[in-house]
C-alpha cells in the first residue's frame, strides 16, 4: 500500500500539466453551468391571471366602403333597399310601356303599387310605414299616379294592412299578400270614389277599378316570392 501511493505521488509530481488541464476543466464547466432559479415568475402568472380581448379588430378596408364606414349589416340593408327601390322603378316602366297597352276587359294591372304594398306589409310597421310615405310621394311625382289624393290612399292603405296582419295573423305567404291585395283593392275603389266625386270619372266604370284590382292582386301571387327573397338579404330583422 506504501508503495502504490509513493509511486501516484511521482507519476502527479512527474506529469503537473495533467492536473493542472483537469483543474481547468472543471472550472470552465462550472461556469458554463446556468445558475438555477429558485422560486416562481410573478410576471408570467401575473400575464396568465390578465384577462383576454374578447373582440378582434375589425379588418382593414380599402376604397369607398372605408371612408364611408359601413359594417356588413349597413352594407345588407343598404343593398336590400337598394334593390327594393330599382324593383319599383322597373315595375313602373313596364307599366307605362307595356302593360298600358294591354287591357282586359278594358283594364289593366298597376304594378307599382302592388309592389309598394307589398314592400309595406312584408317590411313591418316600423319600416314599412316610412317606405310607403315616401314611396307614394315619389309615385305621385313620377306622373304615374292618379293625382295627390294617391298619397295619402295609398299610406293610410299601406298602415293599415300592417297592422291587421300583425294584430290577427302569423307571418306568411297567404296573410301578407292577403293584407296587401285587400289595401290594394280599396286603393282602386279609394281612386273611383274620388274620381266620382271630382266628376273624373262615371259610374259605368266601376267595373273596370275592379277588375284592375284584381288582376293586380294576381301579379302580386308570384311578385311575392321576388320582393321576399330580396328581403332575407341581411336576416330578418322585424320582431312581432
Amino acid at each position: 500500500m506504501a508503495n502504490q501511493r509513493n509511486q501516484n505521488q511521482r507519476r502527479s509530481s512527474r506529469d503537473p500539466r495533467r492536473s493542472s488541464s483537469q483543474s481547468n476543466r472543471r472550472r470552465s464547466n462550472s461556469r458554463r453551468r446556468p445558475a438555477k432559479r429558485s422560486g416562481f415568475d410573478l410576471s408570467r402568472l401575473i400575464a396568465s391571471l390578465a384577462p383576454k380581448a374578447e373582440f378582434k379588430p375589425d379588418t382593414q378596408e380599402s376604397g369607398l366602403l372605408k371612408m364611408l364606414h359601413l359594417t356588413q349589416v349597413q352594407r345588407d340593408k343598404l343593398l336590400k333597399w337598394g334593390l327594393y327601390i330599382a324593383l319599383v322603378v322597373v315595375l313602373s316602366m313596364i307599366q307605362d310601356v307595356i302593360m298600358s297597352q294591354i287591357t282586359i276587359f278594358g283594364a289593366t294591372t298597376d304594378l307599382a303599387v302592388c309592389a309598394i304594398l307589398l314592400i309595406t306589409v312584408i317590411e313591418g310597421i316600423d319600416s314599412g310605414s316610412l317606405f310607403v310615405l315616401i314611396a307614394s310621394c315619389l309615385f305621385y311625382f313620377s306622373g304615374s299616379s292618379p293625382g295627390p289624393m294617391s298619397v295619402g290612399l295609398m299610406t293610410v292603405l299601406g298602415i293599415g294592412a300592417c297592422l291587421f296582419r300583425q294584430m290577427y295573423w302569423h307571418r306568411n305567404r297567404g296573410s301578407i299578400v292577403l293584407c296587401a291585395g285587400l289595401a290594394l283593392m280599396l286603393y282602386e275603389l279609394g281612386n273611383f270614389v274620388v274620381g266620382i266625386s271630382t266628376g273624373l270619372t262615371r259610374w259605368d266604370r266601376m267595373g273596370m277599378f275592379i277588375t284592375t284590382g284584381l288582376l293586380s292582386i294576381a301579379v302580386m301571387i308570384p311578385l311575392y316570392s321576388l320582393i321576399n327573397r330580396i328581403g332575407q338579404i341581411g336576416g330578418n330583422t322585424w320582431k312581432e
